[in-house]
């Protein structure tokens, strides 16, 4: 018995000297935290930071984080006058709904942060069509809200670590395949009727949908982004820059099931009174796979207009084209002086692609006469293998498309390809310097010619220079 008490007594004591050896580490944690370090680019690096951890969230990949991110976002928009604030978002699976943005904020994501959209449909609120379009892309009416929203904001940066955010798509892929949405599939991010904003150095992985929505706003900087979706999945576009001005997208990386980056100006009748283009453009360091569709697109909803359009140092690989012009009677619209040099482009079905009936419209209430106009478009210092047919330029009976310029492309034709190298209709230009020889309504300037021009000025967007802000996360 007194041996079984001195025990006893001992385990006590020792117990007592853990407890407390505990408790003198939690409070040397709390008084001495671990911090992580972060440096990033933004246009504008803010004066209050919280964590998402603040507001309840938690990391699980199981716990819905919606409410979270709402009161995180609420209580940080107080400081929009005062500095702006900053929302980190740490290491973990943060499930979450459609939240919505505020102005002079950051969204930073730790390298090892994956914010998840919901499976409950219920956290995507339905919302109306975009004025431009009058309905959803994929039905009349509403449509989901994005995963990421924001409106009417000034200076609003998306960014962080290589984090990721992964719309976890293959539900409504399914649902879309199975005629089971009543509405319009949502997007990953959308910023609408906004100014100043910077998506960057993010992983942006499965959306329903498009990944990447900027429309009706201006001064967009999208850079060292990488979207990933499998080639099959329907409509995930990558950078969709929509009635926007001063765009510039630079060091993507895009596979995905549709454009890699389509540029657009509204739909048909919507899309002509809204009245807004697309315009002041410049893409560059481009990578991109998609087998079914365009490295870059201009159109097919482009009534408002495009114009100003520059891309260079584009790798396209596997892709069905590297540049397409789509649009149709009924669009009106325009597009013009696209500029492109400097692709690097292997395995394709075509290297140049027009089309002047692409068919889809909003309604049948579109204006028959409403013509598109299509003009001032140049290719230059390019070079192609693997291809099947070098272009299909395909423009509109009495409205046919005008202007173009080809210099120095050479263009190598897959062994197995049996079809002419060129098909060109309603269209006229001029070409220097291609290989193979294009199609007689292209006709061959010599090698005397001038090259094809690109514009030497910088558009206002260049101009923008993104400064090294740096934050500390502390791990309590």
């Amino acid at each position: 018995m007194e041996f079984q008490k001195r025990r006893s007594q001992l385990f006590q004591t020792v117990s007592l000297l853990v407890i407390g050896f505990l408790s003198l580490r939690r409070v040397e944690c709390r008084m001495n935290p671990t911090s992580e370090a972060f440096s990033y680019e933004a246009t504008t690096c803010r004066a209050h930071s919280v964590s998402l951890t603040d507001f309840g969230g938690v990391g699980d990949g199981v716990t819905s984080n919606t409410m979270a991110f709402a009161k995180a976002i609420s209580h940080l928009s107080q400081y929009a006058s005062d500095g702006g604030g900053q929302l980190y978002v740490p290491g973990g699976k943060w499930v979450t709904g459609s939240f919505n943005l505020t102005s002079r904020f950051t969204l930073f994501l730790h390298k090892d942060a994956v914010i998840l959209g919901s499976q409950d449909m219920n956290e995507w609120p339905i919302i109306n069509p975009l004025p431009s379009y009058g309905r959803g892309r994929d039905h009349a009416g509403g449509r989901y809200s994005a995963l990421i929203m924001g409106s009417n904001l000034t200076d609003v940066v998306i960014t962080g670590d290589k984090g990721t955010i992964d719309g976890q798509g293959a539900m409504w892929w399914a649902k879309f395949h199975q005629n089971k949405l009543k509405y319009t599939r949502g997007y990953l991010i959308e910023i609408m009727f906004s100014d100043q904003i910077l998506i960057s150095n993010l992983n942006l992985v499965n959306s329903p949908a498009w990944n990447v929505h900027p429309v009706y706003s201006s001064n967009i900087i999208v850079k060292g982004i990488t979207i990933t979706a499998p080639i099959k999945s329907p409509n995930t576009d990558g950078i969709n820059p929509d009635s926007c001005t001063n765009v510039r997208i630079e060091d993507c990386s895009i596979v995905s099931g549709d454009d890699c980056i389509a540029i657009k100006s509204g739909w048909d009748e919507y899309g002509i009174a809204f009245g807004m283009p697309t315009q002041h453009v410049i893409i560059r360091r481009l990578t991109c796979v998609s087998p079914t569709s365009a490295t870059i697109a201009l159109g097919s909803e482009m009534s408002g207009g495009i114009q100003d359009v520059r891309a260079e140092d584009i790798t396209a690989i596997n892709t069905e084209s590297a540049v397409r012009i789509k649009t149709a009677i009924g669009r009106g619209g325009f597009v013009k002086n696209i500029y492109a040099k400097r692709f690097t482009m292997h395995t394709m079905k075509y290297v140049y692609w027009m089309t002047g009936n692409y068919g889809s419209h909003a309604d049948n209430h579109y204006d028959p006469n409403a013509v598109p106009e299509v003009h001032t478009i140049s290719y230059s210092d390019m070079v192609a293998e693997n291809v099947t047919i070098a272009a299909r330029l395909e423009g509109i009976d009495k409205a046919p498309f005008t202007g173009i310029c080809l210099s120095n492309i050479t263009i190598g034709l897959a062994e197995k390809s049996k079809k002419l190298p060129w098909d060109c209709t309603y269209i006229n230009g001029v070409s220097s310097l291609v290989t193979p020889q294009p199609c007689p309504s292209l006709p061959e300037q010599g090698s005397d010619a001038r090259p094809c021009p690109f514009p030497e000025d910088s558009l206002p967007i260049d101009n923008v220079e993104l400064q090294q802000c740096k934050y500390n996360s502390y791990n309590v």
